[in-house]
């Protein structure tokens, strides 16, 4: 049955495309506004990223447990939803530090926990009609990936159009419609509970390879979070290529990350999961190396378009490889997910700032390919303690 004939997805898909567009405005933004638009040193866009993060990853575990034991989901999207709104409407009316700081950041922090909540419910939704949650995630994947390329463009454009402030204005209409959606899109008694444990199951959420696929997500995770957060000023302050560059190079990585995302059911037929996030990820090494050297607007695109391509296929194998250790618990699984995208966050946001003051954003890149690295070591040692266990099993 094609998923396009699913009617109570499409409505679904396009709430969640919403939700990400208008984070996606803001979150590559605000580092950018915080250093050009007001002015101030690089460590204060590490103070940000700390606190808006770390919000977003305590409201996605409070989300998890209250999802994964039955409660209503409606509610948890509209708090999201409002927190965006608010923040938006506060920093468009006074583009102020203190304003960044205090609404701002926790109306944008709170916002960021959407998408994990969508997530979740989007996979209960396929389920409960005959589409299985990997097929589902790929969808959600690139809807999510979608937003993601034109989200950082309007910022970007906006602000070099029409002023730093006027970006929020724009946040703040389409954070209106987010709510309508919302509103109007979603039921008001939808949940999306675990499934109860199958006799003799056991509940794998603290197992090792559990532990290990949740690090890898975050060491890959942070090596593209490094860098995200270190290139629109490295393309701009460093390289001098023009303000409307970064948000050019956010959609051209983008619209590749989607082509990638669909073409992961055939990689993993032919070469399996692990097989192909160990190659996505020294591809990951070799593109950011590739970033770090860019002098020219051609060169950038040449590596948003890499970019684009090894994180769309982390992206949509990333959840999947995680969930599969934690079944009987899918919104906990799909959490620890997207929490170990945040976490990555936390760390990388304060860590590019304060690399910068020291050094650069050019080394922050450069420093963020070992990072990556890392991250193909631990999937190494998290698949053979898999293939151990699977031989003791059996």
């Amino acid at each position: 049955m094609s998923l396009w004939k699913q009617g109570r997805l499409a409505p679904f898909l396009l709430l969640l495309f919403c939700g990400t567009f208008c984070s996606s405005m803001v979150i590559p933004y605000m580092g950018f506004f915080i250093v050009e638009g007001l002015g101030h040193d690089p460590w204060v866009m590490s103070v940000y990223s700390l606190v808006a993060i770390g919000l977003a990853v305590a409201m996605n575990r409070l989300n998890a447990s209250r999802i994964d034991a039955g409660a209503l989901v409606h509610p948890q999207i509209g708090i999201a939803a409002f927190g965006f709104l608010t923040a938006s409407i506060s920093v468009a009316i006074v583009p102020a530090l203190p304003t960044v700081m205090t609404l701002g950041v926790v109306g944008f922090g709170v916002s960021s926990s959407a998408v994990s909540t969508m997530f979740s419910l989007g996979g209960h939704l396929a389920e409960a009609q005959g589409i299985s949650r990997t097929r589902f995630n790929a969808y959600m994947r690139a809807t999510t990936s979608t937003a993601w390329m034109i989200g950082p463009a309007v910022s970007f454009l906006v602000a070099d159009g029409f002023g730093a402030q006027a970006v929020f204005r724009v946040g703040t209409a389409a954070g209106a419609l987010w709510l309508f959606l919302w509103w109007n899109g979603l039921p008001r008694d939808i949940t999306a509970g675990a499934a109860p444990l199958a006799p003799g199951a056991v509940s794998t959420n603290g197992n090792r390879a559990l532990l290990l696929a949740a690090s890898y997500v975050f060491c890959l995770a942070g090596a593209h979070s490094l860098t995200f957060a270190a290139l629109p000023i490295f393309y701009v302050a460093e390289v001098g290529l023009p303000g409307f560059a970064p948000g050019t190079a956010f959609s051209i990585k983008t619209f590749v990350e989607v082509m990638a995302i669909f073409s992961t059911p055939l990689l993993i037929g032919r070469f399996g999961i692990r097989n192909t996030l160990l190659a996505t990820t020294l591809l990951a090494v070799v593109t950011i190396q590739v970033l770090a050297s860019v002098q020219s607007f051609g060169q950038m695109l040449f590596g948003a378009a890499l970019e684009g391509l090894y994180y769309g296929l982390f992206a949509s194998l990333g959840i999947s490889y995680v969930q599969s250790f934690a079944p009987e618990r899918p919104a906990a699984a799909t959490a620890i997910y997207w929490n170990a995208l945040m976490m990555s966050g936390i760390f990388a946001g304060p860590a590019a700032g304060l690399i910068a003051q020291v050094w650069s954003f050019h080394a922050a890149v450069q420093i963020s390919s070992g990072v990556a690295l890392v991250a193909a070591g631990i999937l190494v040692i998290g698949s053979r303690i898999s293939e151990t266990a699977s031989r003791e099993k059996s």
